[in-house]
């Protein structure tokens, strides 16, 4: 009760999209080493954590990462990149590159892509990627996926905002993704490469109706940006408002910062 003895009204809650309710989850989740540790306790030797950028891009190649940590030299930080702004992830992936024991990035074109599915090229890339450590790893745990190597491994679900070895791997793959996406801006202005980085956004999607898509965009995702069917592209249409709230979030955190 108020003190003037009515009641204030509830106001009900508003409810969260999938999308929203995900990059909730992601905020809350927290990355340590308890994955890696485990491993260790199983009798690994070198744990690599591997995960994938670009899934849910329209333009450009799927990136994989694979990197082996040091667990005697701790990178604080480090958490899923898409949760860290580009000057964060930037000086991380120097970290990574400069202290891990091992890191391997590798990437799969737009025609393989067209050629296999974004599925299939994903796990492709993240092989890839683990088969370029030196040394190789004897142990992997990997963001929600199974990937065709004969060590050991675990598919950690979320596993970029849990393990600090994926994460570490989500990073220096986010990082090489984007300065490659950048390149192409130059080439193709119409599309805001440089800002979307090839992902779904309102003013991606209405350039590709204008102009049609550039030998770089993913033919086999046309059915989404042109709008002729939905169904098997469902996970686009999260990623598009996924990402645009973390931007939101992000804009809201640098004016928080100002204040």
């Amino acid at each position: 009760m108020s003190r003037s003895g009515t009641s204030r009204a509830t106001e009900p809650e508003k409810k969260l999209s999938p999308s929203a309710a995900k990059l909730r989850l992601l905020k809350r989740l927290k990355c340590t080493t308890r994955f890696e540790r485990a491993a260790f306790e199983s009798g690994a030797h070198l744990v690599a954590g591997v995960d994938e950028v670009g899934r849910g891009a329209l333009f450009g190649c799927v990136v994989a990462g694979a990197c082996i940590l040091d667990p005697a030299d701790r990178i604080r930080g480090l958490r899923d990149s898409k949760l860290l702004d580009a000057e964060t992830r930037e000086r991380l992936a120097e970290r990574i590159r400069r202290r891990a024991i091992a890191w391997a990035i590798a990437e799969v074109d737009v025609g393989r892509i067209d050629q296999l599915n974004i599925y299939h090229a994903s796990l492709l890339a993240m092989k890839l990627a683990v088969e370029r450590l030196e040394p190789q790893p004897d142990y992997l745990l990997v963001d929600a996926a199974v990937v065709d190597c004969p060590c050991a491994q675990r598919k950690i679900i979320h596993g970029d905002a849990l393990s600090a070895s994926i994460a570490a791997a989500s990073i220096i793959a986010k990082v090489h993704r984007d300065a490659i996406v950048r390149q192409w801006d130059a080439l193709y202005p119409q599309y805001g490469l440089a800002s979307n980085k090839g992902y779904s956004t309102p003013q991606h999607k209405q350039a590709l109706r204008e102009h049609g898509p550039t030998p770089m965009h993913r033919q086999s995702f046309a059915p989404f940006y042109l709008k002729e069917t939905q169904g098997a592209f469902e996970f686009l249409e999260e990623e598009d408002v996924l990402m645009e709230e973390l931007q939101d979030l992000q804009e809201q955190e640098l004016q928080e910062e100002d204040e």
